[in-house]
């Protein structure tokens, strides 16, 4: 793992938050992106080198629907940035680490994506990150 590449909020209200980190930070997001296989609306702010990703639910049966019935709004994962995702996968199940999808999806903002089960990392969600070949 290379960096922390995101730290994921799970929002209500996208516009809103949108708002209230654009006064927080001092700066506007600078991309938005709809990921219409995880149910999904992102807004991206740079701070530094990492980056926090909003996440508004498109439809009530999305992960991102199901994590504010349970938890409401506040931090849903933190993503690390790998060069190789499939090698880190293999390294991460070696270990005893839950992998919760067994091939990487296409996520937001041109990254493959997969995910650790909380269970296995203390209770936090991780997002495995790797930038698509363009």
């Amino acid at each position: 793992m290379r960096k922390i590449e995101h730290i994921g909020i799970a929002v209500s209200d996208l516009e809103k938050s949108n708002e209230l980190f654009h006064k927080l930070l001092g700066k506007k997001h600078f991309k938005t992106e709809t990921v219409a296989g995880e149910g999904v609306e992102t807004s991206f702010f740079q701070v530094g080198e990492t980056k926090l990703e909003l996440l508004q639910a498109t439809r009530p049966d999305s992960p991102i629907a199901k994590y504010l019935e349970r938890k409401s709004e506040g931090i849903h994962h933190i993503a690390f940035d790998v060069e190789d995702i499939y090698a880190e996968m293999e390294r991460l199940k070696t270990e005893g680490f839950e992998i919760l999808n067994e091939t990487p999806k296409e996520g937001a903002d041109n990254k493959l994506v997969v995910f650790l089960h909380p269970r296995s990392t203390n209770g936090v969600l991780v997002e495995l990150c790797q930038e698509k070949n363009l």
